[in-house]
């Protein structure tokens, strides 16, 4: 019995099928650069976050609002220096200025917060930042830092403004540099308080309109609820406990701090309690920067893993 030789089996021709499957050179090239990493990449969205703050890459509608209000912002300033040198006298202090423009700075907040927040979250590009070697972390870091940064600019500017005319002006006395000095750095942790509230309250909703609204109300309801129970206690001769209710809004907290650090006048004319008072008004921004800032990190990784 034999065995036939076996018959060399033929490849049939490609079709069209393999012809479309042919991977064409249409010049990709790998990055053979340095990685800059993380630094960079948190530096690159703080820059973006704090331009869309103030409306810069967008219309010119939405630099309108951020414009509009600081210029409000300046408007004490330029009254202070016309006073300083027409007068001679300092109509406004440092210490208190920025509670008392604390409606301008709100507005400001409810307004930019969602343009920081809401396009990235509605628009589900998230998984698209962490699919790089920018964390959670990262991403929130630079979102506060770019919305600190953008209240401490708006507080800085009159601030400086009417430090200036101070000294052109040449009033009597030395210059309030101590007091000056004093309210720029508490104007950083009043920035800083404000922005993770705001940014963490802008967060919770994938709407911009909502989200304006959302800060608006907290700010109209912790400022109702501080104000109508001091009256009322006050009312009722009870005054130490009205400086304490005014601590419930968040927008006192820090103006309570300035005035136990350095001894400058409240805002707006409110009374904080003594003794422990400063101390417990620092813990109070304290806690309620960092239940914002967790508040935030949570909702980013929920967005991430959605």
């Amino acid at each position: 019995m034999t065995a036939t030789p076996a018959t060399p089996m033929t490849s049939a021709p490609p079709g069209p099928e393999a012809a479309s499957g042919v991977i064409h050179d249409i010049g990709f090239r790998h990055y053979d650069g340095e990685r800059l990493g993380h630094a960079r990449a948190r530096a690159a969205l703080t820059l973006h976050s704090l331009r869309g703050a103030f409306g810069f890459g967008r219309g010119f509608r939405a630099k309108i609002m951020p414009f509009g209000l600081l210029g409000i912002m300046m408007m004490p300033a330029v009254v202070s220096v016309a006073a300083m040198t027409l007068a001679q006298q300092q109509p406004f202090a440092y210490a208190g200025f920025s509670t008392t423009m604390s409606a301008v700075l709100a507005i400001f907040l409810a307004t930019q917060s969602p343009a920081i927040t809401a396009p990235d979250l509605r628009f589900r590009v998230l998984p698209l930042y962490f699919s790089r070697p920018v964390s959670v972390g990262d991403y929130v870091t630079a979102k506060v830092t770019a919305m600190t940064m953008a209240l401490a600019i708006l507080q800085w500017i009159p601030l400086t403004v009417m430090f200036i005319g101070e000294m052109l002006a040449d009033l009597p006395g030395p210059p309030k540099t101590g007091q000056y000095l004093a309210t720029m750095g508490v104007s950083i942790v009043y920035a800083l308080m404000l922005a993770c509230l705001g940014l963490a309250i802008a967060s919770l909703t994938l709407r911009r309109g909502l989200g304006v609204a959302a800060v608006i109300a907290f700010y109209l309801f912790a400022t109702a609820v501080s104000q109508v129970l001091a009256g009322v206690l006050s009312s009722m001769s009870r005054d130490e406990p009205a400086s304490w209710a005014l601590l419930i809004n968040p927008f006192y907290l820090v103006d309570a701090v300035q005035v136990w650090l350095t001894g400058g006048p409240p805002g707006m004319g409110n009374i904080y309690p003594d003794g422990l008072g400063g101390p417990v008004a620092a813990l109070g921004v304290v806690v309620v920067t960092a239940v914002a800032a967790a508040v935030l990190i949570l909702r980013y990784r929920k967005a991430a893993s959605a």
